[in-house]
């Protein structure tokens, strides 16, 4: 595969708008960053050298304790034996991440009533929540399945939004007009209803939540992908392949559909926001993800209610912030640099 000129030149104008390249640089560490979560934030050690045998519990199956000499048959506690290898002195050691415990540990102390605030001797970076969980594992794990979820409906919804548009805006006529109609009806369901409606009869988990988020969400590509194809499918270059007896497939998929890639490109960033921002809305009316899922919406519920735990809805405003700013930098900068203006030239 070879990329044509007219892209490296979009690319290059694209890495030189700072601003969007900086926060695309600052998006995808965050991302591969939360992928990798288990390697930073956990409650299960990194490395263990017990007795010249090692041992690596991240991403391995339950190791209980009597493996390392305790007293107990359920999953070790790392912490716990991280200071029991330091009193012995013995030349094991525990190798932790840097944010030593899971998104649904309660962490309680005997004389502290939580939310705690922040503390680095414990390293609770952000102090914890109502229930003594960690503030800063539940962020970094609510921002993944928050990610996830919102490529997940990105995925999705131009899937189903681009197919329907460009057979709107191709075939036209009888087929247009009945989709039309239906589009019209369809987008006048209160959505948030139906939300309710639902989360009254089954516990809504995440692919519930992209079903019903697709439902209701392909409308708005719809109509641009539409418009789209009715002016390209008049263009010169689409009935010359015609012409030469190329299939409606053909030409949707090898003619039409790589001209608006362009279009299409600008909004994800976009996109990408809403659906952050769908989901918080969603757990923080409790109509979301079931707990103890870990959630933004979730922690700004318990902000709400615990104004004098000022870390809850700081940590989550601020994380909330500089995603949402990072993505819509992205998105400006892509938008100004596959702008079609930027690189037509007309005789």
């Amino acid at each position: 595969m070879s990329i044509s000129p007219l892209t490296i030149k979009k690319l290059k104008r694209f890495h030189a708008i700072k601003r969007g390249y900086y926060a695309f640089v600052l998006l995808v560490a965050m991302i591969l960053g939360c992928l990798g979560a288990e390697l930073l934030v956990s409650n299960r050690a990194l490395i263990v050298c017990y007795q010249d045998h090692w041992y690596f519990p991240t991403y391995g199956d339950i190791i209980p304790g009597k493996t390392f000499g305790l007293a107990y048959d359920y999953e070790t506690n790392y912490r716990d034996l991280a200071d029991h290898f330091q009193r012995q002195k013995t030349g094991n050691w525990v190798l932790l991440p840097p944010v030593p415990y899971s998104a649904f540990e309660n962490d309680l102390q005997p004389d502290i009533l939580p939310p705690e605030p922040p503390t680095f001797q414990r390293r609770h970076y952000l102090g914890t929540d109502t229930s003594g969980r960690d503030v800063l594992a539940r962020l970094v794990y609510g921002f993944r399945i928050a990610i996830l979820f919102s490529l997940g409906l990105l995925v999705t919804t131009y899937a189903v939004g681009i197919s329907i548009g460009c057979a709107m805006g191709y075939f036209g006529g009888w087929f247009d007009i009945l989709l039309q109609r239906i589009i019209e009806i369809w987008s006048t369901v209160p959505f948030l209803y139906v939300v309710i409606i639902i989360s009254s009869i089954v516990v809504p988990n995440f692919w519930w939540l992209i079903a019903i988020m697709v439902i209701f969400g392909w409308m708005g590509v719809t109509w641009t992908i539409r418009t789209v194809t009715y002016k390209e499918k008049a263009r010169d270059y689409v009935l010359a392949a015609k012409a030469l007896g190329a299939s409606d497939l053909r030409i949707i998929f090898r003619h039409i559909l790589p001209n608006t890639v362009s279009i299409i490109v600008t909004y994800i960033p976009f996109s990408i926001s809403g659906g952050i921002v769908a989901l918080t809305s969603l757990d923080y009316l409790g109509f979301g993800l079931p707990p103890p899922t870990p959630s933004w919406g979730e922690l700004l519920q318990q902000a709400w209610a615990n104004f004098s735990a000022w870390w809850l809805g700081f940590s989550v405003i601020a994380a909330m912030v500089v995603t949402l700013v990072a993505v819509t930098f992205v998105g400006e900068a892509v938008r100004e640099a596959f702008d079609p203006k930027m690189h037509t030239v007309y005789e």
